[in-house]
């Protein structure tokens, strides 16, 4: 244990050194934030049961509503859209002031994106095509199939939006906010609109808390006011939209619901994401005074190298726990049973550290599709630990902090 906490300390140091003391580490803590956000909200509201034959999926807040304040906690895409904004218009800005071309900016700023995907495409391509082969039930690969893709949605948002940020970092956030509005206001207030027309607020939803981001990159919320103004409006509004407006309470969707919050955003999840935005953008000092310990530091910093990394595998690491999970004479609590009990919740939460686990070693095997190769370098981070292992940055990936 003492060489363990010796060679953490080691690689905080290094992180420390490696790190420019300009460096804004607030906003690498709240992406780092909204990315464990959405994997621990993954792992506590969605479950694969046996209870119909073969594995589907259902959910705690389809059998225990109470559970909705939940999602509230864990639904963060809307703090890692700010953040998105926030970092996309400040690298925009320093390529027009180094001559950095367009094309070659955002051709960078993609990259990181999507090396990732494709490991994961490729593994799980494999993968369903060997359990359709193996007598495996259709349903069931493409209720697996579903969990590993569905999250890849948002890096198409990302992606587009990203690539947009010279046409929208100028953007008043209230112009995306408005068509949301009046998108909803079709659907659900004038005899219900065309279903198709809610996919309209996928861009113009989660285009909200873009520009804001975009606008604190411009000094927007330099004083806390304005952010507390976001964080007390968004969240009356998302609260008078629930208890008034019909929307649902859960941020999340919830098999079975005739309504979703999040799938398209409706306007009570962009009020919600007001309300997130004005919270994160408060904290910046708490968490700036927090990073400024090399161990706290080190922590994050690690977890944004490989951020990706973890949003695309951590629905595989609770699948691969599952399915593994099946070879046992009996079906496991919190794991395969139905969830539709504050038992069923407390067995998940002893699942976390297993998934976590699972998840670490899914991040040594494909980290480097992430990160890029590197050539060797004779100065590397850390040794390679003995197990229980601390994560460690590949060579060169120090330095690459600097440029997540």
């Amino acid at each position: 244990m003492r060489e363990l906490r010796a060679r953490w300390s080691a690689l905080a140091g290094r992180v420390e050194a490696a790190t420019p003391a300009g460096r804004d580490r607030s906003v690498d803590a709240l992406r780092a934030l909204a990315i464990l956000g959405v994997v621990l909200g993954h792992w506590l509201v969605t479950a694969l049961t046996t209870a119909n034959g073969g594995l589907s999926t259902t959910s705690p807040l389809e059998h225990m509503s109470m559970l909705a304040p939940l999602s509230w906690v864990f639904q963060t895409l809307a703090v890692f859209f700010l953040v998105g904004g926030h970092v996309g218009a400040r690298s925009l800005a320093s390529a027009r002031e180094r001559g950095v071309p367009y094309g070659a900016w955002v051709g960078q700023r993609l990259s990181r994106l999507f090396r990732p995907v494709a490991a994961v495409l490729a593994l799980w391509a494999v993968t369903a095509g060997a359990m359709l082969l193996g007598g495996v039930e259709l349903n069931t690969v493409l209720t697996l199939l579903k969990l590993v893709l569905s999250p890849l949605w948002f890096l198409l948002v990302f992606a587009a939006l990203t690539a947009a940020t010279p046409l929208v970092s100028r953007l008043p956030a209230v112009a995306p906010l408005a068509v949301v509005a009046v998108v909803d206001a079709w659907r659900f207030g004038f005899g219900g609109g065309p279903e198709w027309l809610g996919w309209v607020n996928v861009a113009a939803g989660w285009l909200v808390p873009y520009t804001l981001g975009a606008a604190w990159s411009r000094g927007a919320f330099a004083r806390r006011t304005p952010a507390a103004l976001l964080l007390g409006g968004g969240a009356a509004a998302t609260a008078a939209l629930i208890l008034w407006g019909g929307y649902p309470a859960s941020m999340v969707g919830v098999p079975g619901a005739a309504t979703s919050n999040l799938n398209p955003p409706t306007l009570a999840a962009v009020a919600f994401g007001l309300a997130q935005c004005g919270l994160a953008l408060l904290v910046r000092e708490p968490l700036a005074r927090a990073m400024r310990r090399p161990g706290a530091w080190a922590k994050v910093a690690l977890v944004n190298l490989s951020a990706m990394t973890i949003f695309l595998w951590h629905q595989t690491a609770m699948m691969a726990v599952t399915a593994l999970g099946l070879l046992a004479p009996f079906d496991l609590p919190g794991l395969h049973t139905v969830p539709d009990s504050l038992g069923w919740t407390a067995a998940r939460l002893l699942w976390l550290p297993v998934f976590a686990a699972a998840l670490a070693v899914c991040w040594a095997a494909f980290r480097t599709y992430e990160q890029g190769a590197r050539r060797p370098n004779p100065a590397r981070a850390t040794a390679a630990p003995a197990a229980p292992a601390v994560p460690r940055p590949r060579a060169g990936s120090v330095k690459e902090i600097n440029r997540v």
